[in-house]
């Protein structure tokens, strides 16, 4: 099964920490997952107000401030396994 990941933010260094945490996960975990940026705000705006965000299979897993740690990324993500 392929999980489908999306991180949302417009490009802030959170963002682009969140991103690398998700990527980090899944490799960790040793799943297939389709990781997506996502930067355009009506979009973001479809799921949160608040970036860094977290979207695993659709569902918002994580939003703002602090970011969760890697062990934290991971769970949430198996979460949608």
């Amino acid at each position: 099964m392929r999980i489908e990941i999306k991180v949302l933010g417009p490009g802030c260094p959170n963002c682009k920490t969140m991103e690398e945490l998700a990527r980090k996960a899944v490799q960790e975990l040793g799943i297939e997952a389709n990781i997506e940026k996502v930067t355009d705000m009506i979009e973001i705006m479809k799921y949160t107000m608040t970036t860094p965000g977290l979207i695993v299979n659709g569902k918002l897993k994580h939003k703002g401030k602090p970011l969760p740690t890697i062990d934290k990324t991971k769970e949430l993500i198996k979460e949608e396994l």
